[in-house]
Parts: C-alpha cells; sequence; structure tokens
C-alpha cells in the first residue's frame, strides 16, 4: 500500500495527515514533542476560536483529529533521511520507508556560539555526516553534541574516519555511546587554524587536533534533514515550489521550516497544500507502475 511518512506533528505536519488519510493513504505521523508552540500559552489569532486556546491544547485537538482518521502517531526522535527505493527515515528507535516525505518540523535550531564556527563553515564544519564523510576519510574528526542525532553522525563517520570524538561541550550525554567512539565533556573556548579547520581549544587549556568537526547539537532540524537527501536550503529554511515540493521527487517541507510569516494558519495552509499534493504524486506513480 501507498504511504507517506510525515516528520513533525504540529499544526504542518497534522494537517497534511487530515488530507493523505482522507484520502486513502497509509499516513504516518513521527514527532518528538509539541514543539516551540507548546510554549504559546493563549492563542488569540487563529480562525474559529471565541475565547484564547493553548498551543498544547491546539496541537492535542490536532493530533486526535488526525488518529480518528486513520493516521499512526509515533512519539519518536528523527536522527537521518536516506533514499534506498522509497524515502527512507532513520529514528531512535527503527526506520521507516515512505513513496512520500514531508518534513513539518518548524525552524531549524541556531548552531552553539563558538568562537570559530561560523568561520570555518565549509571549512572544516560541517552540518551532514552522510554528505560530506567522504572528504573526512582518513583523518580524525569530531561530532558537536550530546545526544542520539551526535551518536548518528558519529556512526555514520566511523567507516570511513581514523577516529571519531563527540564533544559535549560540557554537557551530560543522555545516549550510551559505544567503545569505538571517544567522548570528550570539556567546555569548548574555540575552534582554530588557518585557511581550514585544525583544531579545537577547551577552556580548561588542553587542545585537541581535527580535521573535520560535525555539528549535531540537539535535535536534526528541519535544513540538517533536508541537507542529507540533497534537498536544495538557503540560510535556515528549505526551499520549496508553490506545491511545497522540494527538489527531490516525493520529498516536501511545510510550515515555519519554509520561511516566511511565522504563523499557525500559514503552517496548516502549507500542510494542507503539501499533502493534497501528496495524494496527486502517489497517485501518478501508482499509475506508472500498473
Amino acid at each position: 500500500m501507498s504511504n507517506v511518512i510525515i516528520i513533525g506533528s504540529g499544526p504542518a505536519g497534522i494537517s497534511a495527515a487530515l488530507y493523505t488519510t482522507r484520502a486513502g493513504i497509509d499516513t504516518i505521523v513521527i514527532g518528538k514533542d509539541y514543539g516551540a508552540l507548546q510554549k504559546a500559552s493563549e492563542i488569540e489569532n487563529y480562525y474559529g476560536f471565541p475565547n484564547p486556546i493553548s498551543g498544547k491544547q491546539l496541537i492535542e485537538g490536532g493530533m486526535e483529529q488526525a488518529k480518528r482518521l486513520g493516521a499512526k502517531i509515533l512519539s519518536d526522535e528523527v536522527v537521518g533521511l536516506s533514499y534506498d527505493e522509497k524515502l527512507l527515515v532513520l529514528t531512535k528507535d527503527g526506520e521507516y520507508s515512505g513513496d512520500s516525505v514531508v518534513i513539518a518540523t518548524g525552524t531549524s535550531r541556531s548552531t552553539p556560539r563558538i568562537k570559530g564556527l561560523k568561520e570555518y563553515e565549509g571549512h572544516g564544519v560541517s552540518y551532514c555526516a552522510v554528505c560530506d564523510a567522504f572528504f573526512y576519510r582518513g583523518k580524525d574528526v569530531a561530532v558537536l553534541g550530546n545526544g542520539e542525532y551526535a551518536l548518528h553522525e558519529a556512526l555514520e563517520l566511523l567507516s570511513t574516519s581514523s577516529s571519531v570524538t563527540i564533544l559535549t561541550n560540557g554537557k551530560e550525554l543522555t545516549t550510551n555511546v559505544p567503545s569505538n567512539i571517544n567522548v570528550n565533556t570539556d567546555v569548548i573556548e574555540a575552534f582554530s587554524g588557518s585557511e581550514i579547520l585544525k583544531k579545537v581549544i577547551f577552556q580548561n587549556g588542553n587542545s585537541m587536533n581535527i580535521s573535520g568537526l560535525f555539528v549535531a547539537v540537539g535535535v536534526a532540524g528541519s535544513t540538517d534533514l533536508a541537507k542529507k537527501i540533497g534537498a536544495s536550503t538557503e540560510n535556515n529554511r528549505i526551499l520549496v515550489d508553490s506545491n511545497m515540493a522540494t527538489n527531490i521527487p516525493g520529498l516536501y517541507a511545510a510550515g515555519d521550516c519554509t520561511g516566511g510569516l511565522l504563523q499557525i494558519s500559514k503552517a496548516v495552509y502549507e500542510g494542507a497544500k503539501a499533502g493534497s499534493e501528496i495524494v496527486k504524486y502517489i497517485r501518478s506513480i501508482n499509475k506508472k507502475s500498473a
């Protein structure tokens, strides 16, 4: 049966799910938490509510509506996106393949404010292990982060790099790291080098030579996931056409991750547009394979 995987259980993701489930497409929505909207205690500018409603209430109502229509809602952390005959969504606890995928995870997080991090982007600092591991074959690399996403990137680098070290920047690890991956918990002072990154300097005065740094702080953001599969991005947003489609067939994006007006109404519209276009897309590929 044709299916769609929706990453993000906020207004954009759930809105897309309402359209795909009603069209008879098997739909899985994967979300780690309620996102930034859960912090909104009162929403007064969304159509249809005479009295204020909290972000948490709005999300829970949307999720119940999607489940009633037949969508499967999973609580899990997405750590990767790839392609193997079908689009493949990798999570902390498993993997899911789909004919189509929607990225609806809101805006990407900001990068840590560490001296040298921005300066060496593209010159030793990367945000995608699967994209750039090739350039660091046989070299010593590091991953900045302390959770499942950082571990996923480190595991991706193991097969090509000479050594892989997770830099937690003073934070406690929130995942179990295998013995073949090094861990350094020191607070970072700066990243340094000449034209390319060569070293990480810690606040305690110690330093470590590295040829590459992969940033994987917190959870995988929208543009992080898009880049892993070659989707076009610009600054902090995923580039889509008027149908919410990316440059990768079957991959769509909706909501805050596409930029523009960061409002619930915009997210709901884009989710609805993505969902309806996915219905057309899947029907067209089914017709070709019939």
